[in-house]
């Protein structure tokens, strides 16, 4: 079914650019810009790809669009993105899932090494670890007491198989020697109710869209996935330094474009999305929002993502994940 529809999006996506210049070399693109995000509106994905996106439309003097094209973990329209238009008028702020991920848990009807070209990271953020305060878990080191003295009897959600936080639920449960129990959610919004009415013991949530949740003392934050405490939450501790260094697992989004698209192109996106997110203005409003800016060469985004794949293919492997096709 996934691959029906990706190639049925794909068809329609390309079909939309017939007469156009696809191997056109001028910067900006001569026509109104897509940035693709493979997530609904309003999560952090989406957020930074708007705050982005405009300030990006402004500097190069051309109309971007934001295009929401949710639906298999965002694998959808990555598969648009890497099959579609390489004039640079198509950018996708692609995310860990399809970059690094999918690739080990399902045959993908693209490449995301050969198909896509890193251009410039977008920012990362930790997901924390939420309990309801109905749980009478208030730390970590609680968690896991209880994991081992009922194994397989506590579950943590995520939002989705093979996703990022589904992911370090494993890191986490192979680090720490419990038997959390996966429950996969199709979003975040389910598994927050769920986590809340305490019918779920944890979820590993992404930050930015807990934080009501936490200030309101709906949920209690017991640790964030990545090496460092988050500045929008320094209160919460790591996992690393709560007993267990060197976990570090963060959710990231990246730009991509099609890989036959000029270098020259590519290059010039990369140095025009540097140029906004490190634009004072734009680095404030993306740390309100716990995302942490990252910007570098086209390089360092294709190393990382070559890190990142080894890690989690790694994960894939030792916990034998498997998910449906």
């Amino acid at each position: 079914m996934i691959k029906k529809t990706l190639a049925a999006l794909t068809g329609a996506l390309l079909l939309s650019c017939l007469g156009g210049t696809a191997l056109a070399q001028e910067f900006p693109p001569s026509k109104t810009v897509t940035l693709y995000v493979g997530f609904p509106p309003g999560g952090a994905n989406d957020i930074a790809a708007r705050i982005i996106g405009k300030k990006l439309s402004e500097n190069i003097g051309q109309k971007i669009v934001v295009d929401n094209k949710p639906g298999a973990g965002g694998n959808i329209v990555t598969g648009m993105v890497a099959n579609g238009p390489a004039d640079g008028s198509v950018i996708l702020l692609g995310s860990i899932g399809p970059l690094s991920i999918a690739s080990y848990l399902m045959k993908l009807p693209y490449d995301p090494v050969k198909d896509l070209a890193p251009l410039a990271m977008g920012g990362s953020f930790p997901n924390v670890l939420l309990v309801s305060p109905d749980s009478g878990i208030k730390s970590l080191k609680d968690l896991v007491d209880r994991a081992k003295k009922e194994p397989g009897k506590l579950t943590y959600a995520s939002t989705g198989a093979g996703s990022a936080s589904h992911l370090q639920g494993e890191l986490f449960n192979q680090r720490a020697g419990v038997d959390i129990v996966h429950v996969p959610y199709k979003g975040g919004g389910a598994a927050m109710v769920d986590v809340i009415g305490n019918r779920v013991t944890v979820y590993y949530s992404a930050l930015p869209s807990a934080a009501p949740q936490i200030r309101s003392g709906k949920l209690i934050p017991l640790a964030v996935t990545s090496d460092t405490r988050a500045d929008i939450f320094p209160d919460i501790p790591t996992i690393a330094e709560s007993g267990y260094p060197g976990f570090d697992a963060r959710n990231w989004y990246a730009f991509v474009a099609s890989s036959k698209t000029p270098t020259a192109i590519l290059d010039r996106w990369n140095q025009e999305i540097v140029k906004v997110i490190t634009d004072k203005e734009v680095t404030e409003a993306l740390l309100s929002h716990g995302l942490t800016l990252e910007p570098g060469t086209r390089e360092d985004l294709a190393k990382y993502i070559a890190k990142e794949s080894a890690t989690w293919g790694q994960i894939v492997k030792d916990r034998n994940i498997k998910i449906d096709n």
